[in-house]
């Protein structure tokens, strides 16, 4: 399951884990104009931890859910290749 928020700055995707047990926290993501953060609450530290990807990262690691193994470099944005 997840829900997609529209906020002032951003938008924030949260996915709940709603699979098998034991079920993990979280994860909320914030897309900005400049960067995507990922955020999951880390129970044994009690702390939340947080990674932050630029739009061409993004582009990439979506990209790479669908391709076999490898190694690719997609063509900068607005270029055809």
């Amino acid at each position: 399951m997840f829900t997609i928020e529209h906020e002032f700055d951003s938008t924030v995707i949260t996915l709940v884990d709603d699979g098998s047990v034991p079920l993990q926290e979280d994860v909320i993501i914030n897309t900005f104009a400049e960067c995507f953060t990922v955020e999951q609450f880390d129970a044994r530290t009690e702390t939340m931890q947080r990674i932050t990807l630029s739009p061409e990262q993004v582009r990439d690691l979506a990209a790479a859910l669908n391709l076999p193994e490898g190694v690719y470099q997609l063509p900068p944005v607005g270029q055809k290749g």
